[in-house]
């Protein structure tokens, strides 16, 4: 077995300043974006009287505005560059925002979360692909593994998802409400458009022939480890959803109120934020990439099998605190893996629409997982849990039999040193 010869670990000091950019891109976002979320469901059950059904209808649109058309804000990043789809995403995600702090009807609410999602299906696949291009190159040029630059990465997005819900909680408890929190996130956004005017740079627009789009898209849509990839990284993103839909009914559930929900979302961003870059590190070194897929499914469905096993009152928050913990461990294994097997799978030209097809995907099931879930809600205790758990599980076992082969299995296999083509 070929071993790797040592780095040094990765930070964000050593990151060259484009891929900086990025990362710092990702942590705005964030921080943003969770300044607003983790309050939406309680905003339209408490707030607006939706039906429990109806509240997980439109989280699921907004999630599969979101992810299920990031393969339009791939396309777009492939033909044009990531610049003017990342302004155009801020732009729209400002209007969103605004418009959701003054929505009262459901219609208005839908129309201002599509908005909302949308925005970031342009914005991130454009942010996501550059940043798993760059990460390739950085490690041909270093030998550092992918992984690691791609955990920096997620890392940065998860400390403005500590920071964001912490925003969000603060301007709630000065009375502001939602409205103020709606406002807040897009005050953050219009400094990121304003910043990314100034300092993302041009990239030059690709020419295309006739009939080039659509067998972009062919090529894409025949290649069956990419769609097998797609569909493993489908049962993690379903699961993911529930932090915003099944565990503030748990907590809830648990304490009588959803006030411990903003400490929970701290915990898991603050594990990332404190654990990604070392967990990372390690898992890159000692494990393939399938076995991390497989192994962070794993965790996420333990996670799901503990809430049953809540008491009532305030120490039935352990069981929901144990189900944060895991979800987030086995996200910090499987989240860095499967960005850094995609530029394995897809030709480079088509890295941006490949990126948006995996989350494209993914937010379909989303959006099909958060409606069945919200029917659930009401379902007796361990019947929800015990059918969330059997979806990452599934996913394991998906990960496990057939994504072999898609990365070298040696996690420790040296990169191609970059001045020797690939055959």
């Amino acid at each position: 077995m070929t071993v790797r010869p040592e780095v040094r670990p990765v930070t964000g000091a050593r990151l060259k300043p484009y891929i900086r950019l990025l990362t710092a891109t990702q942590f705005a976002f964030n921080t943003g974006f969770y300044a607003v979320l983790p309050y939406l469901a309680a905003h339209l059950g408490d707030g607006l009287g939706m039906a429990g059904w109806l509240v997980g209808l439109v989280l699921g649109l907004r999630t599969f505005s979101q992810q299920g058309l990031f393969v339009v804000g791939g396309a777009l990043t492939d033909r044009h560059g990531p610049r003017p789809v990342v302004l155009a995403g801020c732009a729209l995600r400002i209007a969103g925002f605004c418009w959701l702090a003054l929505a009262s009807s459901t219609a208005g609410v839908i129309g201002a979360v599509l908005l909302i999602g949308f925005a970031a299906a342009l914005f991130s696949p454009a942010v996501e692909s550059e940043t798993a291009r760059s990460a390739v190159t950085y490690e041909k040029e270093t030998g550092t593994p992918r992984a690691q630059v791609l955990a920096v990465f997620s890392a940065a997005g998860q400390a403005g998802a500590f920071l964001g819900p912490l925003l969000g909680s603060l301007l709630l408890l000065l009375g502001g409400g939602f409205r103020t929190a709606c406002l807040a996130g897009a005050v953050v956004f219009v400094a990121v458009l304003a910043g990314h005017a100034r300092l993302m740079p041009r990239r030059p627009r690709r020419e295309r022939t006739a009939g080039a789009a659509a067998a972009t898209v062919r090529d894409v849509l025949v290649n069956k480890p990419f769609l097998l990839l797609c569909l493993v990284h489908s049962t993690y993103l379903v699961s993911y959803n529930q932090l915003y839909l099944a565990l503030p009914e748990e907590v809830e559930r648990a304490t009588g109120s959803q006030a411990a929900l903003g400490g929970l979302f701290a915990l898991s961003s603050l594990l990332v934020v404190v654990a990604q870059l070392p967990l990372t590190r390690w898992s890159a070194r000692r494990i393939a990439p399938r076995t991390a897929l497989a192994a962070g499914l794993g965790l996420v469905a333990a996670g799901f099998a503990a809430v049953p096993l809540a008491p009532g009152g305030p120490a039935g928050l352990l069981p929901a605190a144990v189900f944060v913990v895991l979800l987030t461990l086995g996200q910090m294994l499987l989240v860095p893996a499967v960005r850094g097997l995609v530029p394995d799978l897809v030709d480079d030209r088509r890295l941006g629409l490949a990126t948006g097809a995996l989350s494209s995907v993914s937010g379909l099931a989303v959006l099909v997982g958060s409606a069945a879930t919200g029917t659930l809600l009401g379902a007796p205790d361990g019947v929800m849990w015990a059918v969330l758990a059997a979806v990452p599980l599934t996913g394991a076992v998906l990960a496990l039999g057939t994504v072999r082969g898609m990365r070298p299995e040696g996690p420790t296999a040296r990169p191609e040193p970059p001045d020797v083509p690939k055959s």
